[in-house]
């Protein structure tokens, strides 16, 4: 497997770095300052601020699967808005994304907290990492319009999208909703494989 861990420097990073090479996985390592050193492990810098690294780092690595171990205390643009934009990024390019979180999300005053608990953060930093994980949670499911998901099948079996006729919902009967769509949350929380959007699934192979 080809893995990219985010945050590659950092102890819980470096310790996943150096346990997936261990298992015989290709690795690489991003870090914002320091490379640090593990052998056997590609190192590469990364600054979450910006967008365009992400995607050109995952273009790069082509990775099966990232790990986001990545944080800045006190740096909403990096622990929260850069976990964001990394989730995004990874969701088009299809890979799969375990994202680190933090028990600061909450402020310890329930003492037992199960996986339905909203956080009441105490901290800028959990509040950070709350912001991540309820934006991040909201990352696979693709909104598409029948036109659109037609020209999705068709790209990815090589047929010719311009021949779809495009049109609007409003103007043909019998009358019915324009905006219809599904919310999946409680069948995202019960499965344990992650579910692919439609641009995602029917991606054509290259």
């Amino acid at each position: 497997m080809d893995l990219l861990i985010v945050g590659g420097s950092g102890f819980l990073g470096r310790e996943a770095a150096r346990q997936a090479r261990a298992a015989g996985h290709t690795v690489t390592a991003t870090f914002a300052t320091r490379a640090g050193d593990l052998p056997g492990v590609r190192r590469a810098p990364l600054d979450l601020r910006r967008g365009e690294e992400i995607t050109r780092m995952l273009g790069e690595t082509r990775p099966d699967a990232v790990l986001n171990a990545a944080y800045r205390r006190g740096d909403r643009a990096v622990t929260a808005d850069g976990a964001i934009r990394l989730a995004r990024a990874v969701t088009r390019y299809g890979a799969r994304l375990v994202h680190v979180s933090s028990d600061a999300v909450f402020s310890g005053a329930a003492v037992h907290y199960d996986e339905s608990a909203p956080p009441d953060p105490l901290t800028p930093y959990g509040a950070a990492k709350a912001a991540a994980e309820t934006a991040i949670r909201g990352c696979a499911p693709d909104a598409v319009s029948r036109h659109e998901l037609g020209v999705l099948i068709a790209g990815r079996e090589g047929l010719d999208p311009a021949a779809l006729p495009a049109g609007r919902r409003a103007d043909v009967g019998p009358p019915g909703p324009l905006d219809v769509r599904l919310d999946s949350t409680r069948t995202r929380r019960t499965v344990r494989t992650r579910l692919r959007g439609a641009r995602t699934f029917l991606r054509r192979a290259e």
